[in-house]
């Protein structure tokens, strides 16, 4: 479906070197580097520059280095387009799950959905949450995957053009190092910020948390608030690594070994449930209502 090559390169550009790619990859460091000039060949350009110091991006491989992972996924979705045209005729719900988009609250329900709607079965379909991803996937909601579990508000729904179905109001709360002084506590008071670097996604993703970003420039100004612009793992690995707070709801909680969720001592909570196109087919119409009786 696409040249296997890519996923070399991705390895290389990653482990910055040829040796620890190619220990990664289990072969040897010439046949990662037969791969890499084999790929820079076809494509008629020098992907990195290779010194005494290591390896470093081109231009060139700098920008197909943003391109290479969505090619591969959306390459690995059309494998799952394709299986899912075969099971057309059987009343199937597919939902999507990712580490920030986990299926979790969907298995708790699912013995009492079954009770009501015992002819409808379920299959998880795992995607790597980046934004060209979310976008994707969001936009074409029926089509490959039928329903995400996430947080969400109007404004997520109107530019993604889907439609939310609430299951609860999920409280905003902090993610945290487990080596933070913070996380032996269970519940955390708004002091505690006091003084935190606290991790916030940027103005205008979603209303909810734009509330607790005007409210703590109002009144507790001693947090200092850090914009990132989107969730996904880097970023937890980002509050891992620098010691950082961050935003987070409790749905997460399994999403880094190192992190521990904590609520907080204030009103501030998020809508929490599905993701689902604004034409739902009819297997999805009677999942939902189904779902609907239960919450």
């Amino acid at each position: 479906m696409y040249n296997p090559q890519l996923e070399t390169f991705l390895r290389v550009a990653d482990a910055g070197s040829f040796n620890k790619a190619a220990e990664e990859a289990y072969i040897t460091p010439t046949a990662v580097i037969k791969q890499i000039n084999l790929l820079e060949e076809s494509l008629d350009m020098k992907l990195f520059e290779r010194t005494h110091r290591g390896l470093k991006l081109t231009a060139a491989g700098k920008s197909l280095y943003q391109d290479a992972r969505y090619i591969i996924q959306y390459c690995r979705d059309s494998v799952t387009r394709a299986r899912n045209a075969m099971q057309e005729g059987d009343p199937v719900i597919r939902i999507g799950t990712s580490p920030m988009t986990p299926a979790q609250i969907l298995v708790e329900l699912w013995p009492e959905i079954h009770k009501q709607c015992p002819e409808i079965k379920f299959q998880l379909v795992p995607f790597e949450n980046t934004p060209e991803n979310a976008r994707e996937i969001l936009k074409n909601l029926g089509q490959n995957i039928d329903v995400v579990a996430g947080i969400f508000d109007d404004t997520l729904l109107d530019v993604r053009n889907c439609a939310g179905f609430e299951i609860s109001r999920s409280p905003l709360c902090c993610a945290v190092s487990i080596h933070h002084p913070l996380a032996e506590k269970s519940v955390l008071q708004v002091s505690d910020l006091y003084g935190e670097n606290l991790m916030m996604i940027r103005r205008d993703w979603s209303h909810y948390i734009d509330r607790l970003r005007d409210d703590i420039w109002q009144h507790h100004s001693q947090i200092h608030i850090v914009d990132f612009d989107f969730y996904n793992v880097e970023v937890f690995n980002r509050c891992e690594n620098t010691n950082d707070m961050m935003i987070a709801v409790r749905e997460w909680a399994n999403v880094h070994p190192l992190l521990k969720i904590i609520p907080i001592e204030w009103e501030h909570a998020i809508p929490y449930g599905l993701l689902h196109s604004p034409t739902p087919s009819e297997t999805v119409k009677r999942f939902l209502e189904a779902l609907q009786s239960i919450v």
